[in-house]
Formats: C-alpha cells, sequence, structure tokens
C-alpha cells in the first residue's frame, strides 16, 4: 500500500463532472482506491461517496492505493487529482 497528498487546483472543485472523470479512471485499475480529505475517507470507485468529501480549491487530499498497478495508479491519478479541468 502506497500513500501520497495532492493539493487540487481546479477553482471548482469536484463538483459532478470531475467527480466522474476521476472515478472513470480508478474504474481502469485492479487496485483499491481511497480518498482521503481531513478525517473522512471514501472509497474512490465511488461517484457519490467522492462527492461526500466536498473537495474544494486548495484542498489537501489524500491518495491511498493498495494493490497491482498501485504505483501507476497513484502517479495517473494523483495527477488527475490535482490538475483535473485547472481552468
Amino acid at each position: 500500500m502506497i500513500s501520497q497528498t495532492f493539493t487540487v487546483l481546479n477553482p471548482s472543485g469536484f463538483h459532478a463532472r470531475p467527480t466522474k472523470v476521476f472515478v472513470q479512471k480508478v474504474g481502469t485499475f485492479p487496485c483499491k482506491v481511497s480518498v482521503m480529505k481531513g478525517e473522512k475517507k471514501v472509497n474512490g470507485k465511488s461517484s457519490l461517496s467522492m462527492l461526500t468529501l466536498g473537495i474544494q480549491q486548495n484542498d489537501e487530499v489524500t491518495l491511498e492505493v493498495d494493490g497491482e498497478q498501485e504505483e501507476q495508479a497513484l502517479q495517473e491519478l494523483g495527477a488527475l487529482l490535482t490538475h483535473i479541468f485547472e481552468e
């Protein structure tokens, strides 16, 4: 299991559209992906769970990845989390 913290740069944060794109990308990896903001931890493969985090611009969000392709997943998902729909 590996984890890393990223800062979200999108001025709109994570609303429905970026959340959908992120969750679809998570679904391409066979590993387990958890997303944490503060003390709350959710399944990165669930749009509804992701939306409950209320991720806003400049929030620090931690990705925790466990399983096959975890290093590739952390790199790609971290970049997406940071720069998704950055304006």
